[in-house]
């Protein structure tokens, strides 16, 4: 029963084959020295093994984890940290996008147009898993909409997931653990919607080296 934990399902749903331990710890925001100590766990019971990065070993066990915590997240809803964890578990290729690709690229730093009672994550997947991630938000018992972030009143609990799906290649950086959009693209975006996003640009300039500089063009969010 020292196996049925929080972390130790979250580290084995969040594991893709070769990560990191440190990239592992970023998916599910841990600290580094304790997902290590988990992995070390986790691999003497054969459920984990390290082979130049870290790979499931025991499927069934991470099958019967993603049962328990889908029935949990279906029963309480996730909160705000959780939200940013549960896109790891589904095996899929995705990256953060709009408000959330400022928010991974300024590590967390700049926030807008949601709250603590309506919170909606911005997710960039491809076309041909867009069914594949809508039944993974309804075994997860999460709201979810394509494109049109959902209003408050159409949905129970805090978080809720917007997806953007695309034909072509799901091109993706990684940012504390995150996947999220080139810096170019989230550039992109917050220069469009200048106005709301001024002091972002100023930490991304500041941080990336970045010399910005254009005028604004609309002062709505495109969320």
């Amino acid at each position: 029963m020292e196996y049925v934990d929080e972390t130790a399902a979250k580290i084995t749903l969040a594991v893709r084959p070769g990560d990191s331990i440190r990239r592992i710890s970023g998916k599910i925001d841990g600290s580094y020295s304790w997902v290590y100590e988990w992995i070390e766990r986790l691999e003497g019971a054969g459920i984990l093994r390290r082979d130049d990065g870290v790979y499931v070993e025991n499927y069934e066990v991470r099958d019967r984890y993603r049962d328990v915590v889908a029935a949990l997240s279906r029963s309480i809803p996730p909160s705000i940290d959780d939200g940013y964890v549960i896109p790891h578990f589904a095996g899929m290729p995705f990256a953060y996008t709009k408000i959330d690709g400022v928010y991974v690229w300024t590590h967390g730093g700049y926030q807008i147009a949601r709250g603590h009672d309506d919170y909606p994550i911005f997710l960039r997947v491809t076309d041909r898993d867009l069914q594949r991630w809508t039944a993974f938000f309804d075994e997860f018992g999460v709201p979810h909409s394509v494109e049109d972030r959902l209003d408050s009143s159409e949905h129970d609990g805090t978080v809720s997931y917007v997806l953007f799906p695309t034909t072509g290649d799901l091109t993706r950086e990684w940012v504390d653990g995150n996947p999220v959009v080139p810096l170019e693209e989230t550039i992109d975006h917050m220069m469009r919607y200048r106005v709301n996003y001024e002091p972002a640009l100023e930490m991304i300039a500041d941080e990336y080296d970045r010399e910005i500089d254009a005028s604004h063009e609309d002062p709505r969010v495109n969320a």
